[in-house]
C-alpha cells in the first residue's frame, strides 16, 4: 500500500524533496527512524565511549548470567570473528571477561567485570529516557506498539490470524 502524496511530502528527509516512491516500504521508514534514533543514542551514550552493539552486549551479558559467546552472536546476527573482535576491545576496557564455563569446557561463559557493571548501570539509567525527545510525538500506547511490531518484524513470524 503506498502511502499518499501529502503525506510523502511531510515525511521528506530534506524539504521539497519528492520521497513518494519510498515512503510505502518499511524499511525506508524504519531507516529514516534509525538516523534519529542513533544520533539520540550517539549524544546521550556517546559520552561513555558505547556504540549501539557495545551497549547491546552489556546488558545482554548483564541480563544472561551464563551467555556464552555462541548465543550473543546469535542474539545480536553476529559472526564468531566480528563478535571476538568486539569482545576484545570491551576486555582491553575491563568491561567483560570471558570464563570458561564449569557446564561445558569448551564453552566461554561472558561476564561483566566490576566497572562493565558499573558503566552498564550508567548506561541503562541513561537509555531509559534517551529516545524520548525523538520519539515525542508519540504517545505511550503508539510507542509500544511500535515497539511490538518492529520486534515482530525482526522475529519474522507470520501474523497470527
Amino acid at each position: 500500500m503506498k502511502a499518499a502524496p501529502e503525506a510523502a511530502a511531510k515525511d521528506a528527509a530534506e524539504p521539497g524533496l519528492n520521497t513518494s516512491r519510498l515512503t510505502y516500504l518499511v524499511g525506508y521508514a524504519a531507516t529514516r527512524a534509525s538516523i534519529q534514533l542513533r544520533k539520540a543514542f550517539a549524544k546521550h551514550l556517546g559520552p561513555l565511549q558505547l556504540k549501539v552493539v557495545d551497549f547491546s552486549i552489556l546488558v545482554l551479558v548483564a541480563a544472561n548470567p551464563s551467555l556464552n559467546q555462541k548465543q550473543l552472536g546469535a542474539a545480536l546476527g553476529l559472526s564468531a570473528p566480528n563478535l571476538a573482535v568486539l569482545l576484545d576491545k570491551l576486555a582491553e576496557r575491563d568491561l567483560v571477561e570471558r570464563v570458561r564455563s564449569t557446564v561445558d569446557r569448551r564453552a566461554q561463559q561472558l561476564h561483566l567485570t566490576d566497572a562493565g557493571r558499573e558503566l552498564t548501570t550508567r548506561a541503562e539509567a541513561i537509555a531509559a529516557t534517551m529516545e524520548n525527545d525523538s520519539l515525542r510525538m508519540l504517545s505511550d500506547a503508539e510507542r509500544a506498539l511500535l515497539i511490538e511490531l518492529l520486534l515482530k518484524v525482526a522475529r519474522g513470524r507470520p501474523a497470527r490470524r
